[in-house]
């Protein structure tokens, strides 16, 4: 027999070992540099920043626009609303005491009126120069005038009713585009199987929609809330104008045994 020389056995013997070592090795290797080469950054975005960036200037121009003008016509309103400014508390009650008590002429109560500039004031104006008349004519006269007033009232309520009602369209609309990129992403044959290629599109879709809504509700809300304001200091206005259409209208001075004195000509 023919024996292997020692030199060679010692050096097939570590060879041998090396190769096993590396064949188990590379699995390993392998697997700890798979996610690596197919790691990518995700595409969603996750700060304010990345919002706006992903909004882009098509829809974040009116966005914008439509929250400034939500915000600054609401603004608006609850100042001119405020029930102080339309219903002065203490020239109200002063005025119809002053009434009942027989303490005012014509023309002394039509300048105190204007005086105070207030809308209920301006509505009973248009009473006091009907003074003396039948209370047809006095009632008919505070009408004409409370509806000119009702109506400056409601003033810049339909921009808030508007922005509520366009801005979730133009969440829709961004709605659409985004997943028709999204579709778009899905057709080319590289998109396949890679969903980060498609969160852009979701992206926007869900984006816009959010924006839309998120702007919407308040200003409806805040529409809703001025328009039950109007309704309610509108009634008072009303309460407190046929108190005063019974006070100088003729049949009530009759009643209570005053004269019919007129407002002079260059006051009407």
């Amino acid at each position: 027999m023919i024996w292997p020389s020692p030199a060679i056995a010692q050096s097939t013997g570590p060879v041998a070992e090396e190769g096993t070592a590396l064949d188990e090795a590379g699995p390993v290797a392998a697997e700890s540099e798979a996610p690596q080469t197919n790691e990518q950054k995700p595409s969603i975005p996750r700060n304010p920043k990345e919002i706006l960036e992903a909004l882009g200037w098509p829809f974040l121009v009116p966005f914008l626009a439509a929250s400034f003008i939500s915000l600054w016509f609401g603004l608006e309103r609850l100042v001119v609303l405020r029930r102080g400014r339309v219903i002065p508390r203490a020239f109200v009650e002063r005025f119809i005491k002053h009434l009942e008590q027989g303490k005012l002429e014509p023309q002394q109560a039509l300048d105190l009126c204007e005086d105070n500039g207030s809308p209920t004031a301006v509505v009973f104006a248009h009473g006091v120069r009907k003074w003396g008349r039948p209370s047809v004519e006095v009632e008919q006269a505070i009408l004409d005038g409370g509806e000119r007033q009702v109506s400056l009232l409601r003033k810049h309520l339909r921009v808030l009713n508007g922005v509520a009602t366009v801005t979730p369209l133009i969440g829709l609309l961004g709605t659409v585009i985004g997943m028709i990129r999204s579709f778009n992403e899905i057709a080319g044959a590289d998109a396949m199987g890679k969903a980060t290629q498609l969160a852009s599109g979701i992206a926007l879709a869900l984006l816009t929609t959010a924006a839309g809504l998120i702007i919407a509700i308040p200003s409806l809300i805040l529409y809703m809330y001025l328009a039950g304001k109007v309704d309610s200091v509108v009634m008072d206005m009303d309460r407190h104008a046929q108190r005063v259409v019974e006070l100088i209208s003729s049949e009530g001075l009759s009643a209570r045994g005053h004269e019919t004195p007129t407002v002079s000509k260059r006051a009407s």
